[in-house]
């Protein structure tokens, strides 16, 4: 019987204000995913009482998983593939199209995104920062174990800069392999041609914000994110009902028996 195949491991930048951001990646990773995954979110205050994070938050950190996304490789043990995503990602294609193309030769790969942002703030009003390579680390696939990445350790993300970790700076350019744009459609950047099916996003990156917040609930491609968050909300009700109706028929078992 052949062994039951590893799980995809996926860590999602979490942070309180995006809650529902987070919720809904998930969601759509899960619904479409022909491979079993462990998805993790990466919540800053657990790391911190891990001791596997300690620097504080500077003025240009508009989330709260700005520089922990870059502890992904010793989260997973600097073993096999694993993928780092903003939780304010929509996935609408099977992950497992992602994962297939990811290849030994490279220590990190990503989409090489020509992006300058031309607002000065974005979401709740975060500073928008702009840099080179600028959103190539809001989706990133690892080759863990390949030894470049040994360097991402608590001590390294916990001092570097941000100029070092975003571009990627521990690699040479030949390490950092790429895959197609639309792994990471940045909205109100990236365009869809519809004569080219190419062009169809495979992840919507919502990468300014998104209609869970106020500034953005009629941004590009909103109506396809409720649609998702209403899925899901129908979805998780569901087994909250579920969960309800076992409580009260233990609790009823219970009652009889005495």
């Amino acid at each position: 019987m052949a062994p039951e195949p590893q799980p995809f491991r996926i860590y999602i930048g979490y942070d309180p204000r995006e809650d529902a951001a987070y919720e809904v990646c998930c969601h759509s990773l899960l619904k479409h995913s022909s491979i079993p995954l462990e998805i993790h979110p990466l919540r800053q205050s657990d790391l911190r009482s891990a001791g596997l994070y300690w620097r504080d938050r500077g003025p240009t950190e508009s989330t709260e998983f700005s520089f922990t996304r870059f502890l992904t490789a010793h989260l997973a043990g600097f073993t096999g593939w694993a993928m780092f995503v903003d939780c304010d990602f929509l996935y609408l294609s099977d992950i497992q199209n992602l994962v297939s193309l990811t290849d030994d030769r490279y220590a990190v790969m990503c989409v090489k995104h020509d992006y300058t942002p031309k607002e000065t703030t974005k979401m709740d009003g975060a500073v928008q920062t702009v840099y080179p390579r600028k959103n190539w680390s809001s989706m990133v696939l690892y080759n863990c174990a390949h030894p470049k990445n040994k360097v991402l350790n608590p001590e390294t993300v916990s001092s570097q800069t941000g100029a070092f970790l975003h571009r990627f700076s521990w690699l040479e350019d030949d390490e950092i392999g790429e895959v197609p744009f639309v792994w990471n459609f940045l909205v109100g950047h990236n365009a869809v041609d519809p004569k080219d099916p190419s062009t169809q996003p495979c992840a919507i990156h919502y990468t300014s914000g998104g209609p869970w917040f106020e500034r953005y609930k009629d941004c590009d491609f909103a109506d396809v994110w409720l649609k998702e968050f209403e899925e899901y909300e129908k979805e998780n009700q569901k087994k909250g009902d579920a969960k309800e109706k076992v409580v009260k028929e233990e609790n009823g078992f219970a009652a009889s028996a005495v």
